[in-house]
């Protein structure tokens, strides 16, 4: 068999071609489907009532004394579309040192939430009977769901 053999010229021509077909565009393929899936919304709303008509934008939880407690009442709705375990944090705290005197607890904390279903819930503020130097105060009451397993 003979050995062809290549040009210098040659093998320049087919980098030098090789190059302008990359410099021209690649090749694109495509496919297009359909699908199909369900969507699992988590959502959680705070109302004043039952109905749940009544949105809560804040807690006006008055005067209070040192070493006292007060109560607030709530309905929790799971809004979304899956069960979800219900959980309270406040933040944003002003002044910061109320944080050391104040507290605020509920009871449902990891409570499951199923979809759909509304939870009435308590609040409870404490206030520390060493409370001093705070005359009022403010903070966020963050009421989170995060979806049960």
């Amino acid at each position: 068999m003979a050995m062809q053999k290549l040009t210098i010229g040659t093998v320049l021509s087919i980098a030098v071609m090789g190059m302008v077909l990359t410099g021209l565009g690649a090749l694109v393929a495509t496919r297009t489907f359909s699908n199909t899936g369900n969507l699992r919304a988590v959502g959680v709303g705070v109302y004043w009532n039952s109905g749940c008509t009544s949105v809560v934008s804040s807690v006006d939880w008055g005067a209070l004394e040192p070493g006292k407690t007060k109560d607030s009442t709530v309905y929790v709705k799971n809004e979304g579309t899956v069960s979800l375990v219900l959980n309270i944090r406040t933040d944003s705290w002003n002044p910061a040192s109320a944080s050391s005197y104040v507290t605020l607890s509920w009871n449902r904390e990891n409570y499951v939430l199923a979809a759909g279903s509304v939870v009435q819930a308590v609040l409870t503020l404490s206030v520390s009977s060493s409370a001093s130097g705070v005359t009022s105060f403010s903070f966020n009451i963050i009421i989170s769901g995060t979806e049960s397993a």
